[in-house]
């Protein structure tokens, strides 16, 4: 995975589609990586589908790392990438280092991913520098969603796409090697990926990004609630688990299980 950047560049040119799962263990990274999926990304999301929070702000770097490290057990041959949580890189350069150093020293990942606004653009060619392979990410910002008043469509006016569209040349500029599009309307997103010599995964972002990434509690089906509606469930595993769990419940207090079936004498 040493020369990775160039791996995914160039299935860019290929026009070969970039596929990337979030990941928090090691159980599900070694089904993806099993499944051929060609990122796996341990995102600050686990905040809300590992920890029931509302959002990613209260994840701190040692979750990240411990959750990081697990995923690299699991799928040890995989690139890996390591979302830097909230306040983890936006204070200084040298902080943003030595936390983005701890996902390769500590946890093996093979790089990091920063939500990047202007203000980043430095920090992420800081980091290239380091030796710190970068995935920007640009649209919505979940760990700005207080500024942004909540989750919704990015670059909707004529200035802000012009504005998006800058930011990603300049990210580009600056060393990233792929860049995650999140909710871009599909012509903006396209735009961008046709300027872009770098790839881009795209969340809620159009048919038209090099790749796609979807959180893996999203694609299975895992969570009882309503899904926004650029996500497609590939599976519906929420009943039937807790089907199991129920039956497993009922068996034990009816003295069904363990009986005599799985019992040694």
């Amino acid at each position: 995975m040493a020369h990775f950047p160039a791996i995914l560049k160039s299935k860019k040119q290929a026009n070969q589609r970039i596929t990337m799962l979030t990941a928090y263990d090691a159980m599900v990274a070694t089904l993806i990586a099993k499944a051929g999926v060609d990122v796996i990304l341990v995102g600050d999301s686990l905040g809300n589908t590992f920890a029931g929070h509302a959002t990613t702000l209260p994840v701190t770097m040692d979750q990240m790392v411990y959750h990081t490290q697990a995923v690299v057990r699991g799928a040890p041959d995989a690139l890996v990438i390591a979302d830097m949580p909230f306040l983890s890189y936006q204070s200084c350069i040298p902080t943003a280092i030595a936390n983005a150093g701890r996902f390769l020293k500590e946890a093996g990942a093979q790089g990091v991913k920063l939500e990047t606004a202007a203000a980043q653009v430095g920090t992420v060619q800081a980091l290239t520098e380091a030796g710190i392979p970068v995935m920007a990410h640009v649209g919505l910002l979940p760990q700005s969603v207080n500024q942004l008043g909540g989750y919704a469509y990015q670059g909707k006016t004529d200035a802000e796409a012009i504005r998006l569209v800058g930011l990603c040349l300049d990210l580009q500029t600056a060393g990233a090697f792929a860049i995650v599009l999140e909710l871009l309307p599909a012509a903006l997103a396209a735009e961008i990926t046709q300027a872009l010599e770098i790839p881009t995964i795209g969340i809620g972002a159009g048919p038209n990004c090099d790749g796609q990434v979807l959180v893996i509690s999203d694609l299975l089906g895992l969570q009882d609630r309503k899904l926004p509606g650029f996500v497609k469930p590939y599976a519906s595993l929420h009943a039937p688990i807790l089907s199991a769990i129920s039956q497993f419940k009922s068996e034990v207090d009816s003295g069904v299980f363990p009986g005599t079936g799985y019992t040694r004498k």
